[in-house]
């Protein structure tokens, strides 16, 4: 993945300057275990030609403490352009970026050049007619070659004569726009970033709409007129304190089981629920497990302090029987459906705890966030509220468990809440 940045005619020597690069020196750093280059191919009097590029460690994407939170089962984006990329050349652009070299040097950051930036590979599904009408209302003249005959791989070339300090604006806005990969929060340091770099032309961009929507969608950062706006907290978060504040209710709540904990984020915020004896944070994801050690050891305060057990659903495991709560927090959409009858008897029936909480996804909501697809590419399926209610109702197979059902989330009047819960609640003996 690789940004050039091509100029021509006078004083295009001050670009170097404003890039904050010596021409004379290779530019090396790690970021993140991957390796960023910025290296000049020409610099004259009148030709500039350098290039910023990436080489990916694609196992640092997913194996180091610092790895970013993609989904590493899947394709192509560890390679491409995109908001991978930009976090990690944004600190070697940094002084372009917000426009701030040496003093002596500070007249050229309003000066256009005659520049050609080429970009790519650019993954997107997004249409060659769609990705100009990104670009041309900006200034450019933009050319798309594409690497195959399906057009889903592209580079971009993009000329104007513009300043080199709105030019990376305009990118590290627009190529997470043209980012397939879904964000499933960003948060407020990102639509600050979003409305600074946007400042004077994202207001008045007849795409606008699409640009908040594809940006910030997955966070429900925008309202219907476009204009950014916080959130108070993430869906996860939103997850995490519904299901604290559900299990804070409960009767019985001294034994938890947190059934594919991942990192331990919610195993870490039921620690401090008061009356819980015993919690089991159990992930067969051995990465997992050692972040969520990090993040149990810095707890402090806490009623009780979680186990890390490795396990599997697919598996019986004694130990998970009897408990008071058992929790799946979006676990189910990543199972094989035809399995899950299976996993549903060895959890209601073996496991039998008080009380079982499952959320995952409301496949209605995917229409407010202009989905067409599934949210997560490990989903196995995402069922609508109807198929949800009556898949759990068939799932109590001897009608041991009374069921209620809610929503989480922002709520919309036609699609109801982004995410569902089913609250599995043992039922009374009568003797």
């Amino acid at each position: 993945m690789q940004l050039t940045i091509r100029a021509k005619g006078e004083n295009v020597k001050a670009i170097s300057y404003l890039l904050s690069k010596n021409p004379n020196n290779l530019y090396e750093r790690r970021v993140k275990e991957h390796l960023v280059r910025l290296v000049y191919h020409e610099l004259t009097e009148t030709n500039l030609s350098v290039t910023i590029f990436v080489t990916p460690n694609p196992l640092a994407l997913v194996q180091n403490d610092n790895a970013l939170d993609i989904t590493h089962y899947i394709n192509d984006r560890e390679f491409a352009a995109s908001s991978i990329f930009l976090s990690l050349i944004r600190s070697a652009l940094g002084t372009a970026l917000n426009g701030k070299p040496k003093e002596e040097y500070s007249e050229w950051v309003l000066h256009s050049f005659a520049f050609e930036f080429e970009v790519g590979p650019i993954a997107s599904t997004m249409t060659n007619e769609e990705i100009k009408g990104l670009f041309e209302p900006l200034g450019y003249t933009v050319s798309i070659e594409a690497i195959h005959h399906q057009q889903r791989a592209r580079f971009l070339k993009l000329s104007a004569d513009i300043t080199l300090q709105q030019a990376l604006q305009h990118l590290f806005v627009l190529i997470p726009v043209l980012d397939d990969y879904k964000h499933y929060f960003i948060d407020q340091l990102e639509v600050d970033k979003l409305n600074r770099y946007g400042e004077g032309w994202l207001p008045t961009h007849p795409m606008q709409e699409i640009i908040y929507k594809k940006a910030l969608r997955f966070s429900h950062l925008y309202n219907k007129s476009t204009t950014a706006k916080p959130s108070t907290n993430s869906l996860n978060t939103l997850r995490y304190e519904k299901i604290v504040e559900t299990i804070k209710q409960l009767p019985r709540k001294s034994t938890i089981v947190d059934l594919g904990s991942g990192e331990g984020k919610l195993s870490s915020l039921l620690a401090y629920v008061k009356g819980v004896e015993e919690l089991l944070a159990v992930e067969p994801s051995e990465i997992a497990m050692k972040k969520a050690l990090k993040r149990f050891e810095g707890l402090e305060g806490v009623y009780v302090s979680p186990t890390p057990t490795w396990g599997s659903l697919f598996y019986y495991d004694a130990r998970l029987q009897y408990k008071d709560v058992i929790v799946l927090c979006e676990v189910i959409e990543h199972i094989d459906e035809e399995r899950l009858p299976k996993i549903m008897t060895l959890l209601l029936t073996h496991y039998s705890p008080q009380t079982l909480i499952l959320t995952t996804p409301n496949a209605e909501y995917n229409k407010v966030y202009e989905l067409d697809v599934m949210r997560h590419n490990d989903h196995r399926f995402e069922w609508t509220r109807d198929q949800f209610q009556k898949w759990c109702h068939a799932m109590n197979t001897h009608g041991q468990y009374e069921l209620s059902f809610t929503g989480i989330g922002d709520q919309h009047e036609l699609y109801g809440q982004p995410t569902q819960m089913c609250i599995f609640r043992k039922k009374e003996m009568i003797i």
